[in-house]
């Protein structure tokens, strides 16, 4: 008999299953992924997700900058080279180091690494099939933390040959000539600009007639303006209605304002967002089930409508984001241990690990005035940073946001470098409650780039000592 019980490996499962353990429970952990009759753990994130994506991103922002920049510096290099294969070796690497380290805290926390299929039989029961048999274990909580898989959609079925989704865009074993993404969100973004830098003539296709409507509008149309620069063909109000594989192209047919048009590209890939993960996950008769997008209804703590049975991560409301989802696993294995530990939905920073970095934290401008909070606005650009300069990275700007009466900073949005560290450090102050003044009164580092959201801070209130403040 298990205390925990927590279906999946990823960055909800493994963390919520290593928090239960500390508290004092005996805890397992499930994973049907395996290799070599090991639990291949880690989830999307380390494997084929957040953290091999992000190695690439950098492998190609430094070929890039070789090929584009290190001059500037006085830096004289021959035409570098591209080594696919060694790339893809490191990346490999870096996904193996993280794997096996998760499965050493796994041990280290002394939580029962279990390889298999789970299906949940009741609140008390999950069956666990593997290759070699069938089993049944016992348990007083569950927690589902099953992830999240790549959409497919009818009009451009995955091949994994000259279609794939964001899985198969991480094992090109050469740089396509031209490559078509469908989907301009984070996922679509940031894979077109490992491939874009490479070499790629990458064209992107965007349904919606927005770009990025989460972010703020200031970012989203700098941003919108810098990677068309960098060579991202982004094209918005455009619906794909056909892809067609053969042997060595895709043809894609798509409909802009009523009018129909045909592009063909080597390699396309499907980066039109994710569904969780709940495919034979239920017994019929337990009493779970999942809404008409998927998700399984928790309420504020991730209690599902089954008592005992929880869901966090992907499966769930709200972004799917590994922050997110490890945070919601911790929160539950202290709430299983009778602790009454809550989440603060409103402050969970979302990145695009693109090259400048794009991130915001809580509200942005549209947001507030959809609901009718009046507001003040600070920005401050990188170009008036002395670091950004000195280190040829000054595109983009930090905004703050703050409540007009009592100052409280309900917002932090950054397009450049660093930009997601720089929101984190909203993120903590946001935590406590600060308002821009507090921020302004606090000392940064000089010369950093944070000194942009100082500077920002300052300037919600006109206050700003390295750019002009403008009449308000």
């Amino acid at each position: 008999m298990f205390d925990v019980i927590v279906i999946g490996s990823g960055p909800a499962g493994y963390v919520a299953a290593i928090r239960a353990s500390q508290l004092g429970l005996k805890t397992a952990c499930i994973e049907k992924s395996s290799s070599n009759g090991k639990p291949q753990l880690g989830g999307t994130c380390l494997n084929i997700g957040c953290i091999p994506s992000k190695a690439l991103l950098d492998s190609s922002h430094r070929y890039a900058d070789a090929l584009n920049h290190l001059s500037d510096h006085g830096i004289k290099v021959t035409k570098p080279k591209i080594d696919i294969s060694q790339m893809m070796e490191r990346k490999n690497k870096i996904v193996s180091q993280l794997t096996s380290g998760v499965a050493g805290l796994l041990k280290a926390n002394k939580v029962s690494q279990i390889t298999g299929s789970a299906k949940i039989i009741d609140s008390n029961n999950v069956e666990v099939t593997n290759e070699e048999k069938t089993e049944l274990l016992k348990t007083k909580n569950i927690i589902i933390a099953t992830g999240s898989m790549p959409i497919d959609i009818a009009v451009a079925k995955v091949d994994n040959k000259n279609i794939v989704d964001s899985t198969g865009a991480l094992e090109f074993k050469s740089v396509p000539k031209t490559l078509g993404v469908i989907g301009a969100g984070i996922i679509g973004l940031e894979l077109g600009s490992v491939w874009s830098r490479l070499g790629s003539k990458v064209t992107i296709l965007e349904a919606m007639d927005d770009f990025l409507p989460m972010a703020d509008s200031k970012v989203s149309d700098d941003v919108f303006k810098e990677f068309n620069k960098q060579g991202l063909n982004i094209n918005l109000g455009c619906k794909v209605t056909a892809a067609i594989s053969n042997e060595k192209k895709v043809t894609v047919n798509f409909e802009k304002n009523g009018n129909q048009s045909e592009l063909t590209f080597d390699k396309l890939i499907v980066a039109v967002g994710r569904k969780p993960y709940t495919n034979n996950l239920f017994d019929e008769s337990c009493g779970l089930s999942v809404d008409q997008n998927g998700f399984i209804s928790v309420n504020d703590f991730c209690e599902t409508q089954i008592k005992n049975i929880w869901a966090v991560g992907d499966v769930v409301r709200g972004p799917m984001l590994a922050h997110k989802a490890s945070e919601e696993g911790i929160m539950v294995a202290e709430r299983i241990a009778g602790n009454q530990v809550e989440m603060e939905y409103d402050i969970v920073p979302s990145v695009i690990y693109t090259h400048p970095e794009v991130a915001w934290v809580g509200k942005n401008e549209k947001e507030l005035k959809d609901v009718g909070v009046e507001f003040k606005t600070g920005s401050f650009p990188f170009a008036a940073s002395g670091r950004a300069l000195a280190t040829g990275e000054s595109t983009g700007f930090v905004k703050v946001i703050a409540d007009k009466r009592t100052d409280t900073i309900l917002g932090v949005h950054a397009f450049g470098p660093a930009a997601a560290d720089i929101v984190q450090q909203g993120v903590v102050a946001m935590e406590f409650g600060a308002s821009a003044e507090d921020l302004g009164l606090t000392i940064f580092s000089h010369p950093t780039v944070s000194e942009a959201l100082h500077e920002a801070a300052l300037a919600v209130n006109q206050q700003a000592i390295h750019i002009g403040n403008s009449k308000k």
